[in-house]
């Protein structure tokens, strides 16, 4: 996976993968295993994957947890803010639409009808294994040019 990594992000993305991480109501169990990402056993920033704190500098977003009402603008305007090409990985069932708590008043539920999802990641939570594995699927994903154009 390591090879298919560099190997990518050397020849389409100018030498690294930028992700731009989006909470819209999580339990954080997601945002625990995202974070492991970082810490030495993972490492990816060796694999050239950078967290980025704008959207205006990342080539995908990650995203965890069911979209709240009051998180609902935060994640539109995330994803208008992000550039073209552009991939969203949604992290964990909640994201996906079937997690533990579903719609309610104040949960919109999944965030498939605010932005489309190019990349699936279940579990509650997800391994780090799978979130890696999603971002490699993202960056093939914007390789082989699936999403067009920005409508």
């Amino acid at each position: 996976m390591l090879v298919r990594f560099n190997h990518l992000a050397a020849t389409v993305f100018g030498g690294s993968l930028h992700v731009r991480h989006v909470d819209t109501g999580s339990c954080n169990a997601c945002e625990w295993e995202l974070n492991a990402l970082l810490n030495p056993v993972y490492d990816v920033s060796r694999m050239r994957i950078e967290f980025v704190a704008s959207p205006r500098h990342a080539d995908v977003l990650a995203v965890t947890g069911g979209v709240t009402r009051n998180l609902l603008e935060a994640l539109r305007m995330t994803y208008e803010a992000t550039a073209w090409p552009k991939a969203v990985v949604a992290i964990g069932g909640c994201a996906i639409g079937d997690g533990l708590i579903g719609k309610t008043y104040a949960q919109e539920g999944g965030i498939a009808p605010f932005v489309p999802i190019h990349v699936k990641v279940p579990g509650c939570p997800p391994r780090p294994q799978e979130i890696l594995a999603g971002f490699l699927h993202a960056m093939e994903c914007l390789t082989h040019g699936v999403e067009q154009s920005g409508s």
